[in-house]
C-alpha cells in the first residue's frame, strides 16, 4: 500500500524497519509529523502496516509498506530494488534500523540457535541491510540504529540480547567512520523499558517489573512509544550534521 503526499511539501524520505507496530510505528508517525515521507517494513501483519501507511497519509505525507525479513540477507537485493521502484526518484534520506525481537535467557541456558538468531536480527540484519541500501541513501543522510539501555545496565536473563545490541553499537561507530566521507551520520538511540507487545508483552504484563522501572527512573514514569519515536526523529531531523558515532540513551534516566 502507498499513499500520496501533498506535492507542495518536503520530499525528505525515511525507511523504518519494523514500522508496523510499537516503537517503529511511533517513529514512522513522528517522522510524518515532521514532514517526512516514510517507507515502513513489516515481517508479519500486513494489515497493521497498511494502517500505519493510512495514518501517514492522513498527515499529508507519502507512506509505503513493504514486507521484509531482516534475517533473510538473500532477500535484500530484491528489497532494495522494490524500495527504489516505489520512491519518486529512487533515493531516501533516513534509515532507521528498528526491527527486532526479544530473547530472555540465562547464560547457562541459552542455546547456540538462539544466539545465532538474536545476532542475525540485531547485528547481521542492520549490517547487511545498510550495506545493501547505502547506494540509495543520499549524501548527507542519516542512519539511526535502535539499541537498548541494557547495554549499560544489567538485568537478569538479558545477557545474549544485550550482547547483540552491544555489537550493534560498536558497528554504528564504524558505520559513522566509513560512511562519513559521504556526509552520512550514524548514531544509536538506546531505548529504555517501554510497555509494548515487544517480547510478548513482557513488561506490559508485569506490574511489579513496571514499578521497578518507574522507581529507578529519574523521571519517575514508564516511557511511551512516542517518547522513543520523538528521540529518534529529533536525532534524524533536528540535530544537524555534526553528531555521529554516538549513543543517545532514551530511558528517562534509569539507574543514573
Amino acid at each position: 500500500m502507498t499513499t500520496s503526499p501533498d506535492p507542495t511539501t518536503s520530499t525528505t524520505t525515511a525507511l523504518v524497519t519494523g514500522g508496523s507496530r510499537g516503537l517503529g510505528r511511533a517513529t514512522a508517525l513522528a517522522l510524518a509529523d515532521a514532514g517526512v515521507d516514510v517507507v515502513v517494513t513489516y515481517r508479519n501483519g500486513a494489515g497493521d502496516a497498511d494502517a500505519v501507511v493510512g495514518e501517514i497519509g492522513a498527515r499529508g505525507r507519502r507512506g509505503t509498506a513493504l514486507r521484509l525479513d531482516t534475517t533473510d540477507m538473500s532477500s535484500f537485493p530484491a528489497f532494495r530494488d522494490a524500495v527504489r521502484d516505489r520512491l519518486p526518484d529512487g533515493r531516501f534520506d533516513i534509515l532507521v534500523n528498528n526491527a527486532g525481537t526479544a530473547l530472555y535467557s540465562q547464560l547457562s541456558e541459552v542455546t547456540e540457535d538462539e544466539v545465532d538468531q538474536v545476532l542475525a536480527v540485531h547485528l547481521k540484519g542492520p549490517l547487511f541491510l545498510t550495506q545493501t541500501l547505502e547506494p540509495l541513501l543520499r549524501d548527507g543522510g542519516r542512519i539511526i540504529n535502535v539499541s537498548t539501555a541494557l547495554t549499560r545496565m544489567a538485568f537478569p536473563r538479558s545477557g545474549p540480547y544485550a550482547a547483540a545490541k552491544g555489537a550493534l553499537e560498536v558497528l554504528t561507530r564504524y558505520q559513522a567512520l566509513e560512511y562519513g566521507e559521504r556526509g552520512i551520520t550514524a548514531n544509536v538511540v538506546a531505548a529504555g523499558a517501554v510497555p509494548t507487545d515487544f517480547g510478548g508483552g513482557h513488561l506490559r504484563s508485569d506490574p511489579g517489573l513496571q514499578q521497578v522501572m518507574i522507581d529507578s527512573a529519574a523521571l519517575r514514569r514508564l516511557a511511551t512509544p512516542e517518547d522513543i519515536g520523538s528521540a529518534i526523529v529529533g536525532l534524524a531531523t533536528a540535530s544537524g550534521s555534526w553528531i555521529t558515532g554516538q549513543r543517545i540513551e532514551a530511558s528517562g534516566g534509569v539507574r543514573l
